[in-house]
């Protein structure tokens, strides 16, 4: 971890993917980041993929570097000492990221009551409050129409919970922007983020909606063409799949050497009168023409003997294959990458582990922290956060209104 933000302090009332991810970006740039789940675990602890001995990876991933405290958020005493941590005084803190609905205990009115200048970032499915999660979000804006094979006869979804990633991204973004409107200002402020609207944002921001509304129908399924440009997989002599992507024209004469085919797609130019070198777009719209070549061409060499060339002249490319060949073979990915550490987490296993995504040049990342056992810093944050004496701590404890780590 780096320590941009040390000092900061931000507790997170959230679970599933984009408020824990914000949490994890702001922990993972040095900002003291406390979570609080319910005694037992909140609706992630728990959640696939799991460890062979039952322990949550997504949670352990999710939440390294994070303080943990574990309370009863079913009983009255249990919220209200949420809603004090949340809003626990400090001038670094007041920073609260949570998923709770608009409404309820942890409402902004309540926050603004405790601590008038509180920054509130809330993670919601629907503007309007209704619940939605990334998937669903996904398939109200149309994108699983739009992705899979040309052939598919129904929405493809996703994998990777893309919103969902985005969402946390943002969300930091956005806490970090308030909390410097602050400084200046001396004013919180409750900031909101619909998967719905960043689906909506992004569909716009990246000329999809314009695409839809001016063209009066969606984009056809494309398989794994690259829209716009020349992108797609082939297949070596071999039997290797790679994806391969001329964007740019360096891209593009760099392919056309390694593989032979100047004089093909010259003459193909000279057919149609255009050229290729000069427009993404044309090698996007006569792909039907080009494929081919390069499909017969892939077909006489072997991976070994491409991977070199391609290298050598700056081609853009890369093989296919499953992520625990990736884990285990690909040093610029993983297993060479200083992103990750070794590290022993709560379930007692030992496997690699992920820093900050970001480069800070000249400075050294740190050591990757793992996540918490639930409830391993209660009695700590009550005591420093709060103010309570190891009595008041431990009549909470007595009444079940807290706890800590299990063993």
């Amino acid at each position: 971890m780096y320590e941009l933000l040390k000092g900061l302090r931000v507790v997170e009332g959230a679970a599933f993917i984009a408020g824990p991810s914000c949490g994890l970006h702001l922990a993972q740039m040095g900002a003291e980041v406390i979570r609080f789940d319910n005694i037992g675990g909140g609706p992630d602890f728990r959640r696939w993929p799991l460890a062979p001995n039952g322990g949550s990876l997504y949670w352990e991933g999710l939440n390294k570097g994070k303080k943990s405290v574990a309370i009863d958020l079913s009983s009255p005493q249990g919220r209200e000492l949420a809603l004090q941590l949340a809003a626990a005084p400090g001038d670094n803190g007041g920073l609260f990221v949570t998923n709770y609905p608009v409404e309820g205990f942890l409402s902004h009115d309540r926050l603004k009551a405790v601590r008038d200048d509180i920054v509130c970032v809330r993670v919601m499915g629907w503007a309007d409050g209704s619940p939605a999660v990334d998937y669903t979000v996904n398939a109200a804006a149309g994108v699983p129409q739009m992705t899979g094979p040309v052939d598919a006869a129904g929405p493809v979804n996703h994998v990777l919970p893309a919103w969902d990633l985005l969402g946390g991204a943002y969300a930091a973004f956005a806490l970090l922007a308030a909390e410097r409107e602050r400084r200046s200002s001396g004013d919180g402020r409750e900031v909101r983020i619909p998967l719905s609207d960043l689906v909506a944002s992004s569909l716009s921001h990246t000329g999809m909606l314009a695409e839809a509304l001016l063209a009066g129908h969606d984009r056809p399924r494309m398989g794994n063409d690259l829209f716009g440009a020349f992108g797609r997989d082939f297949v070596t002599a071999d039997g290797q799949r790679v994806m391969v992507v001329a964007i740019t024209p360096r891209q593009w004469s760099g392919l056309l050497k390694v593989l032979d085919l100047q004089a093909p797609v010259a003459s193909l130019e000279a057919g149609l009168g255009v050229s290729f070198e000069d427009d993404e777009g044309l090698r996007f719209e006569h792909r039907a023409r080009l494929f081919p070549l390069f499909e017969a061409a892939f077909a006489t060499r072997d991976l070994a003997a491409l991977q070199p060339a391609f290298d050598a002249g700056g081609v853009t490319w890369a093989r296919y294959r499953g992520l625990h060949a990736a884990a285990t073979q690909d040093e610029r990915l993983f297993t060479a990458n200083p992103l990750f550490q070794q590290i022993l987490n709560p379930s007692g296993l030992r496997y690699l582990a992920s820093g900050p995504a970001a480069t800070l040049v000249g400075q050294p990342r740190g050591a990757v922290r793992p996540a918490p056992r639930l409830g391993q810093h209660t009695d700590e944050v009550l005591a420093d956060l709060l103010g309570l004496s190891s009595g008041e701590i431990g009549q909470l404890h007595d009444r079940g209104i807290v706890s800590g780590a299990n063993p």
